[in-house]
């Protein structure tokens, strides 16, 4: 190895660590009410401008913005926000993911179709005690049995 390898090996180690971190790359999907032509592509414009976007879809029908690439959710929700439009997170998920989509709470008129609201409430929690049935039938609990049967 010769000197001029190890000084350029040694330049593209300090300047490689000098880089700032990427973000990972992630898909963020925020609803937004859009009503005309205009509000789309002031939308969509205000997205495409931000730094680490590869791609942005504009759903009008189900008001809601898909946006691909190396981006914070935070500052791509508050740039929506920038343009005078109500956004949020996209709340919904379809239907057919969920263990139980009927459970109170999960229904919503404003949701499209095949899509369901807070999907955290559907899931079972797993550090929930349940009842204990064996304990029901057991030798020493003769009168709870009795009333089961």
């Amino acid at each position: 190895m010769g000197a001029f390898d190890y000084i350029s090996s040694f330049c593209s180690y300090t300047y490689s660590n000098a880089k700032t971190k990427r973000k990972p790359l992630q898909t963020v999907e925020i609803k937004v009410k859009m009503d005309c032509d205009g509000c789309e592509r002031r939308v969509r414009n205000v997205v495409r401008r931000m730094k680490g976007v590869k791609s942005v879809e504009v759903n009008r029908k189900q008001s809601r913005i898909t946006v691909n690439g190396h981006v914070d959710p935070n500052k791509v929700l508050k740039r929506v926000k920038s343009t005078g439009k109500k956004a949020e997170f996209w709340p919904y998920i379809p239907q057919h993911m969920v263990y139980y989509p009927f459970a109170p709470g999960m229904y919503d008129k404003r949701a499209p179709t095949g899509h369901i609201r807070n999907p955290t409430q559907a899931f079972p929690a797993a550090n929930t005690p349940g009842e204990n049935y064996v304990s029901l039938f057991s030798d020493d609990n003769v009168h709870g049995a009795c009333s089961i049967m």
